[in-house]
């Protein structure tokens, strides 16, 4: 009887411990349940041979994208090309953007606090003396003129996007050449930088970085490495210390975005299989990326611009999957 009674406590110990795992805390159930719908991906521009390294951005009633256009991924031609579309259907040039000394790679596009488009990118330098690199920024009233490249960071630092949060700018740079350190940066105006802090992360080759600030001003990092895995990172003000959590997953092209309701949204390069451009969900207790949908995508690829608007995220990338490296606007459905 007394192994009988034993048993059936063991038993029910067990049960239960089962029945807790099974049900995880509600919002934990929400974030594994919650899927995305691809509504529609179309191709909006080709017309350079190489078409590469996406932004997006909605401001006054206006579709803004940008991104490279050369003769290759790597070419001395590089120049950034500005797309302006009022519905996000139909598109025109708005501006291209060409420098003398230096190959434009990697444009990002933000609004400063008084309402102006801002543009950053890096130049790879055409005749590099003491740095191979040089962060800029222009500005524009209307997106179809904009102001002298403006010289920002330490040369040799590549300042990779920028966000506004509270009338400051932020932005990782990452050390070009040998080197493999991150510093943070911040400016009060888009002009001029401050190192935050000096050396951000230097441990097994950290590059990209996408920031979000959360409406408690958590800050949340999502840091690509390679080979290895990417990281996210979370700091509270005055963002000096960072905590980092390993994403699972080797990443390239970060692009984050904070929805509405929450949930932390990455876009992403994966590498492992088929190389391509995913959407997917970020953890903030685990750091952990789950992939959620692939988008039509392959080959040279990746480099995400991400916007929310009237309940629907649309994402500009680019693709080498049908013919030729093209840009591609992307509206999918987030349940």
């Amino acid at each position: 009887m007394f192994k009988t009674s034993v048993i059936l406590v063991l038993f029910t110990v067990m049960l239960a411990g089962a029945c807790g795992r099974a049900s995880p805390p509600e919002d934990e159930t929400r974030a594994a349940g919650a899927e995305m719908e691809l509504v529609e991906a179309r191709r909006i521009w080709d017309h350079a041979p190489h078409n590469a390294f996406t932004d997006l951005l909605r401001h006054e009633e206006r579709w803004w994208c940008v991104f490279r256009e050369g003769q290759g991924h790597v070419s001395p031609d590089g120049a950034l090309r500005v797309l302006s579309s009022t519905d996000g259907e139909a598109w025109e040039s708005a501006a291209l953007i060409r420098s003398h000394v230096a190959d434009l790679r990697d444009p990002k596009l933000t609004v400063t606090p008084g309402g102006r488009l801002m543009l950053s990118a890096a130049g790879a330098l055409h005749q590099p003396i003491r740095h191979t690199h040089q962060s800029y920024v222009w500005f524009s009233e209307d997106g179809r003129q904009w102001s002298e490249a403006v010289p920002v960071a330490d040369p040799g630092y590549w300042l990779w996007r920028l966000t506004w949060h509270k009338e400051a700018c932020y932005g990782v740079a990452y050390e070009c050449g040998k080197g493999q350190n991150t510093r943070l940066y911040r400016s009060l105006d888009g002009r001029h930088f401050e190192t935050r802090v000096e050396s951000l992360y230097d441990l097994d080759g950290p590059s990209e970085a996408s920031l979000v600030f959360e409406p408690d001003d958590t800050a949340r990092c999502l840091l690509r490495r390679d080979p290895a895995h990417g990281l996210l990172g979370t700091a509270r003000p005055p963002y000096e210390h960072w905590q980092w959590r390993d994403v699972g997953r080797r990443i390239g092209g970060p692009g984050l975005l904070c929805l509405p309701d929450g949930r932390l949204l990455a876009a992403v390069r994966l590498y492992d299989g088929i190389t391509r451009t995913s959407l997917g969900w970020l953890d903030r207790d685990t750091g952990r990326l789950r992939e959620c949908l692939k988008l039509p995508s392959g080959g040279d690829t990746s480099y995400a611009g991400l916007a929310w608007h009237d309940g629907l995220l649309w994402v500009s990338y680019y693709s080498s999957h049908e013919e030729k490296t093209a840009i591609y606007l992307a509206k999918v459905k987030v349940q």
